[in-house]
């Protein structure tokens, strides 16, 4: 019997063609997108999950009472170690490190690396695996390195290079051979080695090659190190909260003990939570979107099974007549219902394992792929499918199945009219969601397109900058400046500054200000940016008032800085001009004279408001990390080549490894980036499966009234008058979905907004945009199936059956 149910759903399948293909399609699109989703959350969640011991895994935080003071992300350097060796009773393990960069080389190849300087405990303390090299002593010597599988073919071509070598620069200038003593394999995403995304290390060092390179990772002052620790099983972080507090209480200066508040937090909950929960954010929004996609993917499935079944009451009347029991009926619609959304799935698995690269590349994460799931995933698929079927046929199975003969036979249909309504409200649904989305996409869109606007307060454009070796010391600054000026001298170069930073957010420090008037009680915190007399010309920052340092640095102008506007309103003066000359004080040193006055311009993301900032200039404050070079506006191309070659006369062995300025605003914005494009494919989807729902429902209600159609074309309706009244049936119900949706998106990007402190303002034009291109397209569609039944002869649709 089962047999033959598949037989007859095939055969139905087969003969209405369209539909099936409309519908199949439809679902299986859905399916697919959310089992791509699926994956990458899947994928997110699991980060840290398979580290050793990863239960008793964690990394110490810091909350400072002034959140400037410090950062979040780090820890006093010596905690982790002292925690080890004074409550062995609770710590198990340790590990602290210093991530920095510098330039290595072998040969003729010069690169510039993310290097990992921290304890021996590396390696096994996490479980990594290594390919080549002994985990236990890889790392004692102090001037050994692990690499990773990628750098060791990147210098070698192979990757059994135990006791080959590198030179790495210090942070003086100075070089040093490192021998390679272990391979890593391939790492998974972890928050160890990639602590925060887009910095993944490549080189790790002893603690021991820390002195070498200009480091340290001691000192109870030092508070810009990851410290992390594993605890014994069966202690809980709380356990560790009075420790940490004593030893912060009998080591630490008399500042950081009163501002300073360390926590534990589970490595294996860090990723998704560190940011403020952006990830975690990123992931509830892409799922909420998966699933309204995979909802609107069923109902456009349910409501073309509904529709066309009432096509088949005289099929029922016929099968009961001749002895059909209702439940064999039953089971027939419920096995065509399961046999379509399983062959939809099996088509969902081929888009997943031909999209998956797309959406690896889209979400920049490894989705799985289809073979490397846990066993219990594949069964998934196959319930999602039973249930799905067996929503879609139920309904229809029982309505029909519950028809007299009689009734069947002559095709009475009072039965089943109600489900008119219903399928309305579903249509509704389908419209509604891609209207939020729609919505939505455009909101994300103008916001991002902010953020890479012109409103930032500089000229990111043209801008190009690249990494230095470091010579951190007033001889290394002048040589810098040297090469500086030798590379401005291009004609094809506009100005060159020498500063520790760029417009990422990733300042040197802090300093704490207040008016020589107040008490230091009152200081408010200014964010502090080393750079050169050229940085204002180079990035095209406003210049208010006073002067951007003087042409030639003289050790007299020591104590002269410039300000921002915010700065000069805080520290009381109505009007830049009036700040020139004037002096102000900071917390630890001399009073500083102010010598310029810039415009507010967006240092870092929109999501904090603009801080007043001090520029120190980097001649008396010898720290530097970049230069950034403006190019005149012309042929890129040429300027880079012109400026690569120039770069490699003037610094033979420094890589020149450069990047625009709108590739650093990309990473700060790497997550809404990715939600963009991820609500542009969405809103595509969704627009797709509602207008297969449309062109399924549209067909459908044309096959039911093509004698409807012949007499009004006998009684003389146009082509016009045919269209308009299967366009009054579906534009009214787009409308009102339209209504619905606006509020509902108007909520979700208001609160979305609220994260940012400088956002576009929420007009009606995404909205109106968005119901009315999806009631243009819509009508377009209705338009060209219903021109074909309305063009055909009238004597052809009165014989119709």
């Amino acid at each position: 019997m089962l047999h033959n149910y598949f037989t007859i759903a095939w055969r139905n399948i087969w003969k209405h063609k369209l539909f099936s293909l409309i519908n199949i399609f439809g679902l299986s699109v859905g399916i697919a997108f959310t089992l791509l989703i699926a994956a990458y959350v899947w994928h997110e969640l699991s980060i840290n999950h398979d580290l050793k011991n990863a239960d008793n895994q964690y990394i110490i935080q810091s909350k400072w009472k002034d959140p400037n003071q410090g950062y979040p992300l780090t820890a006093l350097a010596p905690m982790p170690k002292a925690l080890k060796d004074e409550y062995p009773n609770l710590v198990a393990n340790y590990y602290h490190w210093d991530g920095v960069s510098s330039n290595v080389s072998k040969g003729s190849k010069h690169f510039r690396e993310s290097l990992q300087v921290g304890d021996s405990t590396f390696i096994t303390t996490y479980g990594f695996k290594l390919l080549h090299g002994d985990p236990k002593t890889a790392l004692n010597d102090p001037f050994s390195a692990v690499i990773t599988r990628d750098m060791a073919i990147k210098y070698f071509g192979k990757t059994d290079v135990v006791g080959e070598w590198v030179t790495i620069e210090s942070f003086t200038g100075t070089k040093h051979d490192f021998v390679i003593t272990g391979v890593l394999d391939k790492l998974k995403k972890n928050s160890v080695t990639n602590v925060i995304d887009g910095s993944n290390s490549t080189f790790f060092l002893p603690g021991a090659a820390a002195k070498f390179l200009g480091r340290s990772l001691d000192g109870w002052n030092n508070i810009a190190i990851v410290g992390l620790i594993e605890l014994k099983k069966g202690v809980k972080p709380e356990d560790l909260t009075g420790p940490m507090k004593s030893l912060i209480k009998r080591n630490a200066p008399p500042q950081i003990t009163a501002n300073l508040t360390p926590y534990l937090v589970p490595l294996k909950s860090f990723y998704i939570n560190n940011g403020n929960g952006t990830v975690k954010k990123m992931l509830y929004t892409l799922s909420s979107i998966a699933l309204f996609i995979l909802l609107m993917a069923v109902i456009n499935f349910v409501n073309i099974c509904i529709s066309r079944s009432s096509q088949r009451m005289k099929e029922m009347g016929i099968r009961k007549v001749l002895g059909g029991l209702r439940k064999q009926l039953i089971w027939q619609f419920l096995t065509e219902s399961v046999l379509m959304v399983l062959i939809a799935t099996l088509f969902a698995l081929g888009i997943y394992a031909l999209a998956r690269p797309y959406f690896t590349d889209l979400l920049a994460a490894d989705i799985t792929g289809l073979f490397s799931f846990p066993l219990y995933f594949y069964a998934l698929p196959v319930l999602l499918a039973l249930i799905i079927g067996l929503l879609a046929g139920l309904y229809p199975a029982l309505v029909l199945s519950s028809l007299k003969s009689i009734d069947s036979l002559k095709g009475k249909l009072d039965r089943v009219k109600d489900n008119v309504v219903f399928r309305k409200s579903l249509i509704a649904f389908q419209f509604g969601t891609a209207a939020v989305v729609l919505i939505c996409a455009i909101v994300i869109s103008k916001q991002i397109n902010l953020f890479f606007g012109k409103s930032l307060g500089y000229d990111k454009d043209y801008v190009v900058y690249a990494q230095l070796p470091r010579d951190w010391s007033k001889a290394g600054v002048q040589k810098m400046e040297d090469k500086r000026y030798r590379l401005s001298q291009l004609p094809q170069v506009s100005s060159v500054a020498l500063s520790w930073e760029i417009m990422d957010g990733a300042n040197s420090g802090n300093l704490q200000a207040y008016k020589q008037t107040d008490n230091p009680t009152q200081a408010f915190t200014s964010q502090l940016l080393l750079t050169d007399n050229q940085f204002a010309a180079a990035y095209g920052i406003p210049l208010k008032a006073g002067e951007f340092f003087k042409p030639q640095y003289m050790q007299a102008d020591s104590g002269k800085v410039v300000i921002n506007e915010t700065q000069s309103k805080a520290l009381g003066f109505a009007q830049p001009k009036d700040a020139i000359g004037q002096q102000f004080n900071a917390v630890g040193i001399a009073p500083l004279t102010i010598c310029g006055v810039v415009a507010d311009f967006q240092f870092g993301a929109m999501s904090g408001r603009i801080l007043p900032i001090t520029f120190i200039n980097v001649n008396q404050t010898p720290f530097y990390r970049y230069f950034s070079i403006r190019l005149k506006p012309g042929n890129i191309e040429s300027s880079l080549a012109a400026l690569q070659k120039k770069w490699a006369e003037v610094m033979a062995d420094a890589p020149f490894e450069y990047a625009f300025m709108d590739e650093a605003l990309a990473k700060m914005y790497k997550t809404e980036l990715q939600l963009k494009k991820a609500s542009f494919v969405a809103t595509g989807l969704a627009i797709v499966i509602v207008l297969l729902g449309v062109l399924g429902l549209i067909s459908l209600s044309i096959q039911k009234r093509t004698k409807e159609i012949g007499i009004r074309k006998v009684l003389g309706s146009s082509v016009k008058d045919v269209m308009v009244l299967f366009l009054k049936d579906f534009l009214g119900t787009v409308v009102i979905a339209g209504l619905i949706a606006c509020p509902l998106a108007y909520w979700m990007m208001y609160n979305w907004l609220g994260n940012y402190a400088y956002k576009i303002s929420l007009t009606a034009v995404p909205f109106a945009i968005a119901v009315v291109a999806l009631l243009i397209v819509t009508a377009i569609l209705i338009s060209l199936q219903t021109i074909k039944a309305a063009l055909a002869n009238p004597v052809k649709s009165l014989r119709a059956e």
